[in-house]
């Protein structure tokens, strides 16, 4: 029997995530069960499509230990951050020089611009494993590269900008050196009640936050020393979103400063490697086979399935090794999604 599995969140997943989401905590996936209801409920009618229209989306997936029957991680698509009423907000990090002729200063400085967009990326987000399966092979790879998979195999559903919004180094408390200099000093608000207001409501930062540019030598030094930086628990989602084509963007969030990835779709390689195809046949994989995930969609609960398996690429479709095979129902000619993992 294979291990894992991905599939759909499904309605009945809520507390099970719940005790997930205690080990992120952000506001795409915050440990609070009201919330994980609503983000569980919305995951459902995006898969069954009873959300009409598709920038309003956001897509669930859960990774299962099966032997367990147990939820250990999750991901999350957002198919359009910043819409008119619920813009996508951050700072643009700018550089400026200045020189004085007069007494020969030259000096360079990092300057912060607030943006909105009405118009946004999709995002990618709520990626989060169990501790005690941090370490296992490949699980951090599948539950991250599923997304990919399904934004290949429904293009016509998001936008042609991917963004990934990354953690900044924050204190063990959850503390934000940047919000406390600067976004405490003009909403008189907590990081933690201003994170969780922004998913509702962010009207008070149009609101309250200066317009002009922010000089970051201004602020204390361990603020601006987290502008733009991963955190050590996100250095490696970084170094993966580099290695599939994406880049800095010179944005980063309001509220903490930790730094955005982009990446149009067209130079994101795992998209491009994503084909859709049919299923052969099962076969008993042998050294040398090509591993990938496996995926298959279905009109009922849990709507997508997914397993990491060997596979063998032929002229009428994709062999798929017996328990991956037996794992997702397959039969010949069954539609297939697959993306190798080298």
């Amino acid at each position: 029997m294979l291990p894992f599995e991905i599939r759909a969140a499904t309605l009945g997943d809520e507390e099970q995530m719940l005790r997930v989401a205690r080990h992120l905590n952000s506001v795409n996936l915050p440990h609070d069960r009201d919330e994980i209801h609503e983000i569980v409920s919305l995951s459902h009618k995006s898969f069954t499509g009873e959300i009409k229209d598709p920038r309003l989306r956001q897509y669930v997936f859960v990774l299962i230990d099966r032997a367990k029957d147990h939820i250990i991680g999750t991901s999350m698509i957002i198919a359009q951050l910043g819409r008119r009423g619920a813009p996508y907000i951050y700072f643009d990090v700018l550089d400026e020089e200045r020189y004085s002729a007069t007494i020969d200063r030259h000096f360079h400085h990092t300057l912060l611009r607030i943006g909105y967009s009405y118009d946004g990326p999709t995002e990618i987000g709520g990626l989060v494993i169990m501790p005690e399966y941090r370490r296992t092979d490949r699980l951090g790879t599948f539950i991250s590269y599923v997304r990919f998979l399904y934004l290949a195999a429904h293009r016509e559903l998001f936008q042609q900008e991917v963004l990934a919004e990354l953690l900044p180094p924050l204190e063990p408390d959850g503390t934000s050196h940047l919000w406390e200099a600067l976004g405490r000093r003009f909403t008189d608000l907590t990081y933690a009640e201003a994170d969780r207001l922004s998913k509702k409501n962010k009207e008070f930062i149009k609101g309250l936050f200066p317009e002009g540019p922010i000089h970051a030598s201004l602020l204390p030094e361990e603020a601006q020393k987290v502008i733009g930086k991963t955190g050590l628990q996100t250095r490696g989602v970084e170094k993966l979103l580099r290695r599939i084509g994406f880049r800095y963007a010179h944005r980063v969030d309001p509220f903490d400063g930790g730094p955005h990835y982009t990446a149009r779709m067209d130079e994101i390689t795992l998209i491009a490697d994503t084909k859709r195809t049919r299923a052969d046949r099962p076969y008993s994989p042998d050294v040398g086979d090509r591993k990938g995930i496996l995926a298959v969609e279905m009109p009922e609960p849990p709507f997508f399935r997914a397993v990491l398996g060997h596979f063998r690429e032929g002229p009428r479709g994709v062999a798929v090794d017996d328990e991956a095979w037996e794992t997702l129902n397959l039969h010949h000619s069954s539609p297939l999604i697959v993306l190798p993992i080298e």
